[in-house]
């Protein structure tokens, strides 16, 4: 498995999908209850299939991705061939996790208590693997808008 099992909640949600990914094997709805019941690792193994395929399809349309944390901002661009990354720091006490505190970042985001640094590397494995690590690590997959606002004013 490249990526980790959809969580019961995603499989619920994509069950439409699930279906017809199981139709193209032509696994029918019996055959599968059956495949379940008497074959248990077979069904985790297809489930796992599919989950590689939604993970896939998922990481390859994200472009951008990032990670709040108390006093820090990390933002990432995914392009193709190298990922790019804005790492904002906050020196002093506010919590950027809460809607004043980033609205106060917004709003300030060349005071002397803000340090922004910006860099860009190819990545060491493959794209979509490392984009799902950062996501495994808590980042969130985003539109960019705020990779982009940081990104015109340091530039």
């Amino acid at each position: 498995m490249k990526y980790r099992q959809l969580t019961k909640e995603q499989f619920e949600s994509l069950h439409e999908d699930f279906a017809r990914f199981l139709a193209t094997q032509s696994i029918d709805v019996i055959e599968w209850n059956q495949i379940k019941k008497e074959k248990p690792k077979v069904a985790e193994e297809e489930m796992n299939v599919f989950s590689d395929v939604v993970w896939d399809d998922v990481l390859t349309k994200t472009n951008y991705i990032e990670h709040f944390s108390k006093t820090s901002v990390n933002l990432f661009k995914c392009d193709e061939k190298e990922i790019h990354r804005i790492v904002i720091e906050i020196n002093w006490d506010i919590n950027l996790l809460e809607q004043e505190g980033f609205e106060w970042l917004m709003k300030n985001p060349m005071d002397n208590s803000v340090e922004i640094f910006k860099g860009s590397k190819p990545y060491n494995s493959e794209r979509n693997t490392e984009i799902f690590d950062l996501i495994e690590k808590g980042s969130s997959i985003s539109k960019g808008e705020i990779f982009q606002y940081f990104n015109q004013l340091i530039n």
